[in-house]
């Protein structure tokens, strides 16, 4: 079972530049949650500020009752035992195979016998699909096994929190596609929280239970997926549907005059001219067949037909 992840007033700079302050959010426990945001917002700074391997100013981060912002350096080791990360190259050595890649982690932080380290190392690899690529090197194969395979790794010492870190960069669409449904899958079959930085907008509109976005140094909006895949919010709708009009510009944010120039320009002050359960809900990812749906679902599941109904009645 995941853990729950409240982040309370969160605020980080690198010298005199503010990344992001004043970040506020839960992440439930068990769930999948995406962060978006143009790129330069801190969405794999703000990875790397959960798992403790950068400190904030500013705020708190509370797993299981613990703060880990004040944690000394052994408490928060015994902490990160909690975690399981998937780098954006899958950060796979370069002379290991694979199974001695994905092996690394028990071999380093448990007294396994080797026979038992087998045993779970074939076991997470048949769960990402690459049984009978044992021997072969990184090099060897292809950005989506080495994704695959850095995500085996992150499996090995069962956390209760998996980071995924721009898992789509650098993989085509169909290849996309499948990694979405390996990662719906996993969550329905271990039930851990799933946090994913990605700009893969596809991926933000099918694949999660709630979503986030951070733009100029704050947490815009984070809510259950059905929430924003609705918004007016103009730069939530601006990302969402990839479009030039709106908050986001080519390099920073542009200037408040422009941007009312341009949502005027669209009508109805930005938003959709068609109605929000019209275009907005994408069809979630489901588990595939064979792999029981959380419970969870079933109340998204109301949450969302809910939500089409009211759009609907008033469109």
């Amino acid at each position: 079972m995941g853990v729950e992840i409240c982040v309370e007033g969160l605020t980080k700079s690198f010298g005199h530049q503010v990344i992001w302050q004043d970040v506020s959010l839960t992440l439930p426990a068990g769930e999948v949650s995406v962060m978006l945001g143009p790129s330069g917002t801190g969405k794999s700074v703000f990875l790397k500020t959960l798992v403790g391997l950068l400190k904030p100013e500013r705020g708190s981060i509370t797993i299981q009752g613990r703060d880990i912002t004040k944690l000394r350096e052994h408490d928060l080791y015994e902490v990160r035992k909690l975690f399981g990360v998937l780098f954006q190259d899958g950060a796979l050595f370069g002379s290991m195979n694979l199974y001695d890649n994905i092996a690394f982690p028990l071999r380093e932080h448990t007294r396994k016998s080797e026979s038992e380290i087998r045993r779970i190392v074939l076991e997470k690899m048949d769960m990402v699909g690459l049984i009978g690529a044992e021997e072969k090197l990184p090099g060897e194969i292809s950005g989506g096994m080495r994704k695959r395979a850095g995500l085996a790794r992150a499996l090995v010492l069962d956390p209760e929190i998996i980071l995924f870190d721009e898992p789509d960069s650098g993989l085509d669409p169909v290849r996309v596609a499948y990694l979405n449904q390996l990662i719906v899958d996993l969550n329905a079959q271990i039930d851990a929280t799933f946090l994913i930085v990605t700009h893969d907008i596809a991926s933000a509109r099918q694949v999660p239970d709630n979503i986030g976005l951070l733009f100029r140094r704050e947490l815009v909006m984070f809510g259950p997926r059905e929430e924003l895949l609705t918004s007016d919010e103009p730069v939530v709708r601006q990302f969402l549907n990839g479009r030039m009009q709106g908050p986001i510009g080519m390099a920073e944010e542009k200037d408040a005059a422009q941007v009312e120039q341009e949502l005027a320009a669209l009508g109805d002050g930005g938003k959709d001219t068609q109605s929000p359960g019209s275009q907005a809900m994408t069809p979630r990812l489901l588990p595939g067949p064979g792999i029981p749906r959380p419970p969870r679902w079933e109340a998204i599941a109301r949450r969302e037909a809910a939500l089409h109904q009211k759009a609907v009645a008033g469109a």
